[in-house]
């Protein structure tokens, strides 16, 4: 099946989408297991295109780190409920091979379920039809056929539910002018707004075309109640061009946190310590100058202007300011350091009286800080 195309060698780009998954359900599971212990004691991880379990090479996909995972802690040993699905029944005969063959699979109070079903509106209106657990979503199609605002909608409605989406940004660039794919991008994007979206991407240039669907669709998925939506960009192998996005999705800043944390470590470029939010195969073949790239004075001036008159901790200015940038915490914490050296905002206690860590002065969250009454550059 040309589906599983994507699974017959594991590229670098597949092996850091999988981390960031990987990585994020981790700490997502910590962090609502507590809660959920109270609450039916189950947490659910589910992925409606899982593929064979492993790539050609015999990389771990997904689906089988995940449950390696949880093999290995008590918690979710007890707690963790798996939905994998593929709508190729040798995949999916694969894939049950796989998981049966993992070691300890048997200490897992639930067994892995494994389904063979089509992705479509039907399995949305069930989900939307139930309340779920706490939930983990992932979404990866080969192309955007079944992919749709609805589907995502059914799980995030629900409490402690993030999605993450696997978004072809190729297929979906070329199918918005395809007649024949309509209906799916109407799905996708719902159909005001891809009518809309059909109109405003005539004459772009490919990079505000780029931003413009990017956009759009976030927009989309912020109107259903995901108030924080969090882009990472697959470029190709030249680093000229997207192939691919991997969304965020959650209603919680936490969660939003959190996976910002993991896809900045994951980028293949930083300066002064600020993430692009970018993997592109070529970076280290074709660097670009951090000189020409100076974030943090950017974020400083910026904060400069934004605060300006106010009196807030670290942990307010972080909280209020960093949604939508490609900044954490760390990032804020280094420019006030270096706002406060240079004599531009006035910080309780003092640079003097604060710790020092590795020869820096520290910047805790509780650290108070006082900005001019008209920002300067």
């Amino acid at each position: 099946m040309v589906d599983n195309q994507f699974f017959e060698e594991s590229r670098e780009q597949s092996e850091v989408k999988a981390r960031i998954v990987q990585k994020y359900f981790w700490a997502w599971a910590n962090v609502i297991i507590p809660t959920a212990k109270r609450y039916g004691n189950r947490i659910l991880y589910i992925d409606l295109f899982a593929g064979p379990g492993r790539y050609k090479d015999g990389t771990l996909s997904t689906p089988l780190l995940v449950l390696r995972e949880a093999i290995a802690d008590p918690n979710m040993q007890n707690m963790l409920v798996t939905l994998f699905n593929d709508r190729d029944a040798a995949t999916v005969s694969t894939l049950q091979a796989a998981v049966d063959a993992l070691p300890g699979i048997e200490k897992l109070k639930h067994k892995p379920r494994v389904t063979n079903e089509v992705v479509g509106e039907r399995i949305a209106k069930m989900f939307k039809e139930v309340e779920l657990v706490p939930t983990f979503f992932f979404v990866d199609p080969w192309g955007y056929k079944g992919l749709s605002l609805g589907l995502i909608n059914s799980v995030l409605q629900n409490w402690g539910c993030d999605c993450v989406f696997f978004f072809n940004y190729n297929r979906v660039n070329m199918g918005l002018n395809n007649d024949s794919v309509r209906e799916h991008m109407d799905v996708l994007f719902g159909k005001d707004r891809a009518d809309k979206l059909r109109a405003d991407l005539a004459g772009l240039d490919p990079g505000d075309r780029e931003r413009l669907i990017v956009e759009e669709l976030s927009q989309a998925l912020r109107e259903m109640g995901a108030a924080f939506v969090l882009p990472f960009t697959f470029k190709n192998e030249t680093g000229r061009r997207t192939s691919h996005h991997l969304i965020f999705a959650s209603k919680h800043f936490k969660g939003y946190e959190i996976m910002k944390g993991i896809m900045a470590k994951e980028s293949s470029e930083q300066h002064q310590g600020v993430a692009s939010f970018e993997y592109s195969p070529a970076s280290e073949r074709f660097p670009i100058l951090a000189g020409l790239s100076r974030p943090l004075d950017e974020l400083g001036d910026g904060l400069l202007t934004e605060f300006a008159g106010e009196t807030l901790t670290m942990d307010d200015i972080y909280l209020r300011h960093s949604v939508g940038t490609p900044f954490i915490g760390s990032n804020y914490k280094r420019a006030l350091a270096a706002l406060e050296a240079q004599g531009k905002i006035k910080a309780e206690p003092p640079a003097n009286e604060r710790p020092k860590r590795k020869g820096e002065v520290t910047f805790a969250d509780s650290v108070l800080v006082t900005f001019p009454k008209r920002g300067r550059k």
